[in-house]
């Protein structure tokens, strides 16, 4: 995998684990496990955020629930076919994971993202009952071997009108924070499921051509 590619997608976050780890798929004998790691914000909320592991990383065959750990990777999707659509599946893809030090939990639990792509989708812009501005952005962000991730990323006041003129194709660099968000989901007539999305809560924009 070449420097570039590792490089336009970079991702931190440190918390605790909540889950056990799920086994996920594996390629030439090397298994890959989903777990939830909790991420605290600055205020009392918090973010829920999907982590996959290989089990030559990190022990995945034993419970590390309420452990704390500090993981660096790349935020990745894959589309997975329910019924009669593909729904985007996200989740931080692991390449470096450690138990975290009692010194470094007392600092401020880390959440960041750094994106080099381009939108591959025209922004929509809006504005809430409140007049608060948003803007919702997908990013295609290039990968080995002619791969690219779709990247969901939200926008808010002037970021969201510098992201509502952009245009497709065009390549910019985003940092910001990976967020989740529960909402609901109708099923059939009276049937409402809960269901949880994750994104990118920009904090700076930039066009890089």
């Amino acid at each position: 995998m070449t420097e570039k590619t590792l490089n336009n997608n970079q991702v931190i976050v440190a918390g605790e684990i909540v889950s056990d780890f799920r086994f996920s798929h594996e390629i030439f004998g090397e298994g890959f496990y989903m777990v939830d790691l909790v991420v605290s914000r600055l205020s009392d909320a918090y973010d829920v955020i999907p982590l996959m592991v290989s089990d030559r990383l990190f022990d995945t065959g034993t419970s590390h629930i309420g452990e704390k750990v500090i993981a660096r990777g790349q935020f990745r999707s894959y589309n997975k076919h329910e019924e009669t659509r593909n729904r985007l599946i996200l989740s931080v893809f692991v390449r470096e994971i450690s138990l975290l030090e009692e010194e470094e939990d007392k600092d401020n639990k880390p959440n960041q993202i750094y994106l080099d792509g381009y939108i591959c989708k025209e922004p929509v812009y809006r504005m809430t009952p409140l007049g608060r501005e948003i803007a919702d952005i997908l990013l295609a962000v290039n990968r080995a071997y002619g791969k690219s991730d779709y990247i969901p990323c939200i926008c808010w006041g002037r970021n969201a009108r510098f992201a509502g003129k952009l245009k497709v194709g065009e390549h910019v660099a985003v940092w910001g924070r990976i967020q989740s968000r529960e909402y609901q989901k109708r099923i059939g007539n009276d049937q409402m499921v809960s269901k949880v999305a994750y994104e990118v809560s920009v904090s700076k924009m930039e066009c890089l051509e």
